[in-house]
């Protein structure tokens, strides 16, 4: 049985930080990337990044990159995965959901930023991110 945790989220003002957290259990993490999507008001949803610890590959959204970062940390039949926020800019406001989705190695640099590719198969409720201006 898939489980997941969810923490982090809430409200700062622009410039500021958030970390939010997420701890998977219940499948093969290893032949997953695991990360985070967005989905702020009226607006698609938008892959935000996420990790293989396999592959060594990590991946961002071009609206996140330089300012996110994303690491996961395994433990016994657990992976815990953070997503480090800095400068955080009003468009960043969204409810985030953890996200998995199976991956074989493949680069998904070119068009992992494309809306329309989903990558993930699995996910949270979400958690909103709230950034004042």
């Amino acid at each position: 049985e898939v489980q997941l945790v969810e923490s982090g989220g809430g409200v700062v003002q622009t410039g500021g930080s958030l970390r939010l957290s997420c701890a998977w259990s219940g499948f093969s993490f290893d032949d997953y990337c695991i990360g985070w999507f967005r989905q702020a008001p009226g607006k698609e949803r938008e892959g935000v990044s996420c990790i293989s610890r396999r592959y060594g590959a990590t991946y961002y959204s071009d609206s996140v990159k330089g300012r996110f970062t994303i690491s996961s940390e395994n433990a016994k039949n657990t992976v815990t995965v953070d997503l480090q926020m800095n400068s955080l800019k009003p468009e960043d406001t969204a409810v985030y959901s953890c996200a998995a989705g199976p991956y074989d190695g493949r680069d998904w640099g070119n068009f992992f930023s494309d809306p329309e590719f989903d990558w993930y198969d699995r996910w949270g409720q979400g958690t909103q991110v709230t950034v004042s201006s």
